[in-house]
């Protein structure tokens, strides 16, 4: 018997089994030690579930955003979603899942209160994380309802180059397939003290800095280089679309003036996640030849729509021992974002 359209619907929504969102942490900490304490004590032995459809239009869109006419090889979607079944990409399991809440439960620079921190250390940034696909015929696929269990891994305080405080929080996320578990996702998070507002902006726009024109990848070769360069420019159109997409409110992405004028950038700031399933794309197009297995990775420095940057590989002679590949963002010979990758055995 076909599923009724109602149904259908509240398949497409995620199932919030228990959300992390709803386990307040009002007091103010007085220091990182006590934020991160307090983290720990809220959120100890707590798993999260949520269920979710993974529909192929949301897939379809981060695609084209990306620039990928074609999701595979030979599999096209830029007029239709791909079909039921496709496994989504490595990576790309991003914009599923992605925070709910109403935006008067959002953070004053418009990111999620998922595993925050207590104020005042409510500024999130990305810092890095490592993905897993384990051996095995589980795959998150279009068309399926998937399953994802969050939990605290650790919050940490620590204390910045310049001696201030933030805390260090892990979180692991399973995502769960028809066939089993499909990915192990560790993301961990840095949260600073948050910052008020100038009345002036702090920061301009890099002198010289041409704002205008869509994103783009382009592949070149080298000389010197093994594998090709990819280079890549962001228009803050392209970075809209990638947290429209990712339910991502935090305005360092897409706020320019709170970009500036609060947080001290020159421009919006590319996603870290964005950055990471760039790295990924760009392995399984020009270097890997299997699945990809794993992936750790740490985020450096920031980019900036405006900015031009690479993604190469620093050219391994050898990997059929195992040894990963090394990914690297650069820009200007800077590095930006660096990562492993390992293929699946």
């Amino acid at each position: 018997m076909a599923a009724s359209p109602r149904l259908l619907l509240a398949l497409r929504r995620p199932l919030i089994c228990c959300h992390p969102c709803n386990i307040g942490m009002r007091r103010i900490a007085t220091s990182a030690a006590e934020a991160a304490s307090k983290m720990t004590d809220t959120f100890a032995n707590k798993v999260f579930t949520t269920r979710q459809l993974l529909d192929a239009n949301q897939l379809q869109k981060l695609s084209l955003t990306l620039g990928r006419r074609e999701l595979y090889p030979g599999l096209d979607i830029s007029a239709e979603p791909p079909p039921a079944k496709t496994p989504v990409p490595p990576g790309y399991h991003l914009v599923y899942f992605t925070p709910g809440g109403l935006e008067s439960e959002l953070g004053p620079d418009g990111t999620d209160r998922t595993f925050n921190s207590p104020a005042p250390f409510t500024r999130r940034m990305w810092a890095g994380g490592k993905m897993t696909w384990p051996a095995g015929p589980a795959q998150l696929r279009v068309g399926e309802v998937a399953e994802e269990r969050t939990k605290l891994l650790s919050a940490v305080p620590k204390k910045s180059r310049d001696g201030g405080e933030m805390v260090l929080v892990q979180v692991e996320k399973e995502f769960w397939g028809k066939d089993g578990l499909a990915l192990t996702d560790q993301r961990s998070w840095v949260f600073r003290p948050e910052l008020e507002a100038a009345t002036e902006p702090v920061a301009k726009p890099v002198e010289g800095k041409v704002k205008r024109g869509p994103s783009t990848l382009v592949d070149e070769q080298a000389e010197g280089h093994a594998y090709p360069l990819r280079k890549l420019y962001w228009s803050p159109v392209g970075l809209f679309r990638f947290s429209a997409l990712t339910f991502n409110g935090h305005k360092i992405h897409y706020d320019e003036s709170w970009t500036q004028s609060v947080e001290n950038h020159p421009a919006q700031v590319v996603h870290g996640p964005l950055n990471l399933i760039s790295m990924l794309d760009y392995w399984r197009d020009v270097v890997g030849k299997g699945e990809v297995g794993e992936i750790s990775y740490r985020a450096m420095s920031p980019l900036y729509a405006g900015d031009t940057y690479q993604i190469r590989t620093s050219n391994p002679v050898d990997t059929e021992d195992g040894s990963p590949w090394e990914i690297l963002v650069e820009k200007d010979g800077k590095t930006c974002m660096k990562g492993a990758i390992t293929e699946k055995s």
